[in-house]
C-alpha cells in the first residue's frame, strides 16, 4: 500500500489536519504515515478483543489512521523519543475518544458497573457459579434497594432499527415498524365506533327544538359569545346560559345511555 491513497482518503476523514508543508516536509510527512498504516492496523486488533462486537474494526481503523496523521503533523524529533512512541499514544487517544463518545455510559457509570462486574465473578467462582442477592450485597456492601439501582443504572441498552427484520418473528421479512404498536395511532376498530357515535348524536341533535339547536350551533359552530347570541334572539345572557347547559346535559345523558 503507498501513501497517496491514503492521504486521499484522509482528506475525507473527520477533523483531518490541514497540512502547510515544504516539499521535504511533505515528503517526510507521506514516509512516516505509509511507513507507519501496519502499526494503526496492530493497535486497533488489539483493542478490537476488548469491544463488543457491534463496533466495526473499519471504523476504529480510520479513527486510528486519522490519529497517525495528527501525530505525523505534529511530531517533533527533538521533543519525542521516538515516532513510534509518540504515535501510539495518539492512535490509541484518538480511538479512546471516539469510543467515549459513542458511549451511552459515563465514566462513573462504567465504573461502578465494573466493580459490579468483578464482585459477581468473584462470587461465582466462590460459589460454582450460583450466587445469592444477599451475598452480592454484602460483597457490595450494599442494601437490596441500591443493589436494584445500581444494576438498573449499568443494565445494558440495545438499539434496534425499527426497520430491521425481527428475528423472533414467525413471519418472514417482517420489521418491528408493522409489529410494534402506535399508542398515538386509534385502532380501526375505535375508529368505527367512534363515527358511528358521532353519527347518531347528530341525529339527536337534529330533533331538538329550534331555539336550543341553534343554540349549539351559534355557540360551538359560529364560535359567538353568549351575549352575541342572547341578543339575537331577544333573550337575557342568562336565558341563553340555561338552554345551553339544559341541551348539553341532555345530551350528554343521550350519550351516556347509548354507551352503557
Amino acid at each position: 500500500m503507498t501513501a497517496a491513497p491514503i492521504l486521499n482518503e484522509i482528506s475525507d476523514l473527520p477533523n483531518a489536519p490541514v497540512l502547510d508543508t515544504d516539499a521535504n516536509s511533505e515528503g517526510l510527512f507521506q514516509r512516516l504515515i505509509e511507513n507507519h498504516l501496519p502499526l494503526v492496523r496492530s493497535i486497533v486488533e488489539r483493542m478490537r478483543r476488548k469491544l463488543p462486537n457491534k463496533i466495526e474494526t473499519d471504523e476504529l481503523y480510520s479513527i486510528g489512521v486519522t490519529g497517525l496523521v495528527a501525530a505525523a503533523r505534529n511530531y517533533r524529533p527533538s521533543q519525542e523519543s521516538s515516532f513510534a512512541s509518540y504515535a501510539t499514544t495518539r492512535i490509541r487517544g484518538a480511538i479512546l475518544d471516539e469510543l467515549r463518545r459513542m458511549d451511552w455510559m459515563s465514566r462513573a457509570t462504567r465504573s461502578k458497573a465494573k466493580r459490579l462486574g468483578s464482585a459477581i465473578s468473584k462470587l461465582e467462582q466462590e460459589h460454582g457459579g450460583s450466587i445469592s442477592q444477599d451475598s452480592l450485597c454484602a460483597e457490595m456492601h450494599m442494601t437490596e434497594g441500591e443493589l436494584a439501582d445500581l444494576m438498573e443504572e449499568v443494565r445494558p441498552v440495545k438499539f434496534v432499527s425499527l426497520d430491521g427484520v425481527d428475528e423472533q418473528s414467525e413471519t418472514e421479512d417482517q420489521s418491528l415498524h408493522e409489529i410494534i404498536p402506535d399508542d398515538s395511532c386509534i385502532a380501526p376498530l375505535d375508529v368505527l365506533e367512534r363515527k358511528e357515535v358521532l353519527s347518531l348524536l347528530a341525529q339527536r341533535m337534529e330533533q331538538l327544538p329550534a331555539v336550543p339547536k341553534k343554540v349549539l350551533a351559534m355557540y360551538y359552530y359560529e364560535n359567538m359569545r353568549l351575549s352575541e347570541i342572547a341578543a339575537c334572539f331577544g333573550l337575557t345572557e342568562s336565558r341563553i346560559c340555561q338552554i345551553h347547559t339544559q341541551t348539553v346535559g341532555l345530551l350528554r345523558n343521550y350519550l351516556v345511555n347509548l354507551l352503557a
